[in-house]
């Protein structure tokens, strides 16, 4: 089948049509009656005289778990086609999936369906094939996968939030899309209805297409992915958390395995503390009978909310059910005076938060900012307080003989340390390399550490290296770190490293082909001249720019590079409130006396009542007559635009 010849279109071209549809499945009683409904509106949608086609994968991108890059047009025709736009960090995302491999189960590709993972990162850690190899082990994905590192498809559809899936048509052309988590009727319904209307009308294609698993190529490891790892310290033995094996291995302090058990996270007393990172929260369950903070007193057996709303936001309160969190992922109990707090690792906003054991008062301790719905506000930087910067932190741990709490920043590969009275943040250990070396804390790396705990009266801490598949032993008093040598009770040696190999790259952020383009009337001007352009860009009512994503400007002059020459081609927009000029010096010597300056604008701001976070972008185009005739004081071009 070849490719269309009209340019692709955006999601919003479904939205009148299939907006129709979800309110008439509304009043639908039957599962005929819905059947009916969608198979309906494929008619209409199918007949539509033009093709809402997706655009064809770039060239370039890097696949995991097929034999070659996959084409929509040369591969996909004949088929009805998933694309599901992920990010493995998000917790809703990663919610989709048990959906995704239930319908996997139901339809095939010889039944006509085939699910991509289309992954569009949100950290810059994210945007590393290794990374995403390892996620893909981790979470079982067995589909293809591609790596979208500059977020072209996403840009190219006008996607806006994480997940987003986009269902297609044996032509590449666009049906319906489904955005978040919880739609799994609808999933299977537009599907499988999809699948009847097309083969009714001989369009179902049964060929295969080439998978190639990644995981099968990995040699075999006891330890897969080890998320998290404790102390027992009555015992003296460690309880290790090996995700990729879905079980709890507990070991000897030498390493050798006793035996696989259940697990649990933090104990205080006769309360066991739960990060429930799928809904923003901090519960507790009641191993025996007691109370909590503001509680009456409570049944042995009850598990209950103790803070947070459920919103996914990074807002701190004195009434805990006020506070919100974002994908907390780590706890710590620090019980003693002065402390008396639970220490969380709240990963989507890159913060490491406290809870009162006494009132339960949430209050923020460093990472982040201050404003509660910008959950981008991350990055590599030791500092106090709200100065510091953490990429996506896991893990936390107090180290009472110290005070001090230690930090799993995963997305940065370090080990961090933290003084709560000072609220100072500085690296412990980890260059910032995804690699796997084992020597001095400032020599050694990690690969996404997910978990930490403190031993041996303080001289150890544990360290989950994830990526790496390993234990990590640092030692606090040398300063150095090895690796658990984790074996049976054959004394046979079960784990290994797999060594990733640093991987750099940069992204500049692209302009969608959708994007809005503002032609300028012609300027005057002479060489040597400052231009100023003023930028001048409204956001929707009820947003706000997301302060910590690279929200940029950048010029370019196709045909004229000259006019660049010597100039600041590209700058960050911070403040919405408070928006950049932009300087461009003509040139002394100009080679043309006309040309074109163009100034992209690339903008993330996010919702405030849903979080969801939006790309958009807009293209000022300015003609330029030069010539040698003196110009007066020119007023600065404003480039205004409202989204």
């Amino acid at each position: 089948m070849a490719a269309p010849g009209v340019r692709s279109r955006s999601l919003a071209g479904l939205l009148p049509a299939q907006t129709s549809l979800e309110y008439a499945l509304l009043d639908a009683v039957t599962q005929e009656e819905k059947s009916s409904l969608v198979y309906q509106y494929l008619q209409k949608v199918d007949g539509w005289e033009q093709d809402l086609s997706v655009p064809e994968f770039p060239e370039g991108l890097e696949w995991l778990n097929t034999e070659g890059p996959i084409s929509v047009y040369k591969d996909l025709g004949g088929k009805v086609v998933i694309l599901d736009f992920f990010t493995y960090c998000c917790i809703n995302c990663i919610h989709l999936l048990p959906d995704l491999h239930a319908l996997e189960h139901t339809y095939s590709d010889k039944d006509g369906l085939l699910i991509v993972g289309v992954h569009s990162a949100k950290f810059p850690n994210e945007k590393v094939l290794d990374n995403i190899k390892s996620a893909v082990l981790r979470y079982d994905i067995t589909h293809p996968v591609v790596n979208d590192a500059d977020a072209s498809l996403w840009q190219e559809l006008e996607v806006s939030c994480w997940p987003t899936v986009v269902i297609l048509g044996p032509r590449g052309n666009m049906l319906f899309s489904l955005i978040g988590e919880g739609h799994k009727e609808k999933l299977f319904l537009y599907t499988s209805i999809a699948l009847k209307y097309y083969k009714d009308r001989g369009q179902i294609r049964a060929n295969e297409i080439g998978i190639k698993l990644y995981k099968d190529s990995l040699p075999p490891s006891p330890l897969l992915f080890p998320g998290k790892v404790t102390v027992d310290h009555l015992s003296k033995r460690l309880v290790i958390a090996d995700t990729g094996h879905h079980r709890i291995l507990v070991v000897w302090k030498n390493g050798q395995i006793q035996y696989s058990i259940g697990g649990s996270e933090v104990q205080r007393d006769d309360i066991l503390w739960i990060a429930m990172a799928g809904t923003h929260q901090i519960w507790a369950l009641l191993l025996d009978c007691g109370r909590l903070p503001k509680k009456n007193d409570l049944k042995k057996g009850t598990c209950l909310r103790f803070a947070g709303s459920g919103n996914e936001e990074n807002r701190n309160n004195a009434y805990p059910h006020k506070a919100g969190f974002a994908q907390p992922s780590g706890l710590s109990l620090a019980s003693e005076d002065p402390w008396s707090c639970l220490f969380v690792a709240d990963s989507e906003s890159s913060t490491v938060r406290t809870v009162s054991l006494k009132d339960g008062a949430v209050k923020h301790l460093v990472g982040g900012e201050r404003d509660p719905m910008n959950l981008f506000a991350f990055g590599d930087v030791d500092g106090v307080g709200i100065s510091a910067k953490l990429q996506h932190p896991l893990g936390v741990t107090w180290d009472k003989k110290r005070n001090l709490l230690y930090v799993a920043d995963s997305y940065n590969h370090k080990i961090k340390v933290v003084d709560p009275k000072t609220k100072q943040c500085t690296t412990l250990a980890g260059t910032g390399d995804a690699s796997n070396v084992s020597s001095s804390f400032t020599e050694s790396t990690f690969n996404e550490p997910g978990g930490l705990c403190i031993g041996e009266n303080g001289e150890l801490l544990y360290v989950a290296d994830t990526n790496n598949h390993q234990i990590k032993v640092m030692d606090l008093e040398t300063k150095t770190i090895s690796v658990l040598p984790v074996f049976g009770s054959g004394n046979a040696v079960v784990d290994g490293p797999f060594l990733v190999e640093k991987v750099e790259k940069q992204t500049v952020p692209k302009l969608p082909k959708s994007a809005p383009a503002v032609q300028l009337p012609p300027v005057a001007a002479s060489p040597g001249q400052t231009l100023q352009f003023q930028l001048r860009l409204d956001l929707p009512s009820g947003t706000k720019l997301t302060e910590g994503a690279p929200s940029c400007w950048f010029l370019t002059a196709e045909g004229n590079e000259w006019l660049l020459q010597g100039q600041v081609p590209s700058g960050e927009i911070e403040n919405i409130a408070n928006q950049p000029t932009i300087s461009l010096q003509i040139p002394g010597n100009c080679l043309s006396p006309e040309a074109v300056i163009s100034v992209s604008v690339f903008l993330y701001y996010c919702s405030a009542d849903s979080s969801a976070c939006m790309m958009k972008g807009v293209l000022f185009s300015q003609p330029l007559q030069i010539s040698d005739a003196q110009q007066g004081c020119t007023a600065p071009v404003e480039l205004k635009y409202a989204f």
